[in-house]
């Protein structure tokens, strides 16, 4: 037995519990046999059930009502027999009056019923049109929305099917997933395509379809259309819900649909501008940078062949040379990492102890080091799964921008350690410190920083390429003031990790 079907013999009892309640009243307690005050009395009984329950439980109440009224107060008591015609009159009055008003009672109930379920579906349309407004991701926009629909309409299945090049896809969001086959979609989506025709009594537009299923689950189809070109289909199962509604939640997917469109067409026009922007930027820059190192290499050069300078000019004219080529290649290595950067790497996994990646980056930096006193505090402990070529290379920017933001003779510290969530390494100075205006800009390219003008030798993309180099194995970098020293710049790669000394076995 259904809740609602139990629910209306729970009213039918408490019904007739009332009237003979009243009747023993009534014959007992007020000794009274007037029909028109007892008759009123019944009367309130049932249009109290017809405001409570459904009409067929009114009705039988009032049949039962006019039973009573008859056996227990119209002459002759303690029978059905009536025998002034009057009383027949009195009796048949009072049931077409007890079902006229049980009917209208219950007429006015289910148009409250009716109204409150459109202001729900109303309402439930304009919290699912809020969602898709606030959306700003495309990838995520239309499994976002299969599944607000789903809880928002407690549809055991709700799917968004799209037509693509290669099959159809589909976005569930209900608690079953839909069995439909391509070939049904195929179907359904051709026979969408017909006229379009506005049935004003369903409140829906031609199209609909229904499919029954294997297992008995009956799947109602609807095409989803920007104007009158079907774009897609949805497919819904569950509690019923009215034709009406299922149009219009189709009306607001495949809006959603468009503006996912939309969102990636932006995404890709905005990339596209932000990589003419860097271009030209990047062109600006290196052009620039480029310039100042050849200029004075070619005057070192010169200089160099001059058969009178003395020999301490000479090996100063060489050293200028020295940085200066040490400096092109640190331009051109901000090239290459810059283009890995924006093809894409793919991370080669190797199994390395972290003073591995500490001694290689320190390497590649080594003539921007010469000047400071880098002190390393390493656990070599334990072995860890990276890209040895990308994590050095993140940590050697790093490094740099340590040396070119603080003092000439000062320590940078570097430490590294492994634990369950991979390899960590930190880089702490001794210059200034970060400006907290800074820190929301600090990994942007081009970005170099309140006060860091000065710094004449960086062009702004170390960080933005540690950064880039990091996120292609998903690691990540973050930096902070360490008072009383100044930055500290912290790397974190995810990795698996083992011991070294049964990594050392396992080699051998």
């Amino acid at each position: 037995m259904t809740p609602s079907r139990l629910w209306d013999l729970v009213d039918l009892f408490l019904a007739n519990a009332a009237i003979f309640i009243l009747v023993a009243l009534y014959r007992i307690w007020f000794e009274s046999s007037n029909p028109a005050t007892i008759s009123l009395s019944f009367l309130l009984v049932i249009l109290v059930v017809a405001t409570r329950g459904r009409l067929w439980v009114a009705v039988v109440t009032a049949v039962i009502a006019t039973g009573a009224l008859n056996f227990f107060f119209l002459p002759p008591v303690g029978t059905f027999t009536i025998a002034a015609p009057h009383n027949w009159m009195a009796l048949l009055v009072f049931l077409i009056v007890a079902i006229v008003a049980s009917n209208l009672s219950s007429s006015a109930r289910a148009r409250a019923r009716e109204a409150i379920a459109r202001r729900d579906e109303v309402t439930r349309l304009f919290d699912l049109s809020r969602d898709v407004l606030l959306t700003t991701e495309s990838a995520s926009a239309l499994p976002s929305l299969a599944r607000y629909a789903a809880r928002r309409f407690e549809l055991d299945t709700l799917a968004l099917f799209l037509p693509r090049e290669k099959g159809w896809e589909r976005h569930e969001g209900g608690i079953r997933a839909s069995s439909l086959v391509e070939s049904e979609l195929d179907r359904f989506l051709a026979r969408a395509g017909g006229a379009i025709e506005f049935d004003a009594h369903r409140r829906t537009y031609g199209g609909h379809q229904t499919r029954d299923g294997l297992d008995g689950v009956t799947e109602q189809v609807v095409p989803l259309r920007i104007g009158t070109r079907p774009i897609g289909l949805l497919s819904a199962a569950g509690p019923s819900v009215d034709p009406g509604t299922l149009d219009a939640l189709a009306g607001v997917a495949a809006i959603a649909v468009e503006r996912a469109h939309f969102l990636e067409e932006r995404k890709a026009a905005e990339l596209e501008r932000q990589r003419a922007e860097l271009a030209s930027a990047v062109l600006a820059s290196f052009s620039h940078d480029l310039r100042t190192p050849l200029t004075a290499i070619q005057v070192a050069v010169s200089n160099l062949v001059d058969p009178e300078i003395s020999k301490e000019e000479r090996e100063g004219q060489a050293e200028v040379a020295q940085r200066e080529v040490h400096r092109l290649r640190r331009l051109f290595q901000f090239i290459l990492d810059m283009a890995q950067v924006d093809a894409g790497i793919t991370p080669e996994r190797e199994w390395i102890l972290p003073e591995d990646v500490v001694d290689a980056a320190e390497a590649l930096v080594a003539q921007g080091l010469a000047e400071h006193r880098v002190e390393v505090d390493v656990d070599s402990a334990r072995e860890v799964e990276v890209d040895p070529r990308l994590t050095s290379g993140a940590l050697a920017h790093v490094l740099e921008n340590a040396a070119q933001h603080s003092a000439v003779g000062s320590v940078i510290r570097v430490r590294a350690w492994v634990d369950e969530e991979g390899l960590h390494v930190s880089v702490l100075d001794q210059g200034p410190g970060l400006d907290p205006a800074s820190l929301p800009r600090l990994f942007d390219p081009f970005y170099r920083g309140v006060g860091s003008s000065r710094h004449a030798t960086g062009v702004g993309l170390g960080l933005s390429i540690t950064r880039g180099l990091l996120a292609a194995e998903g690691g990540r970098i973050w930096a902070e003031n360490s008072p009383p020293d100044g930055a500290c710049f912290t790397i974190l790669v995810p990795a698996r990790s083992r011991a070294a000394v049964l990594a050392l076995e396992g080699r051998s």
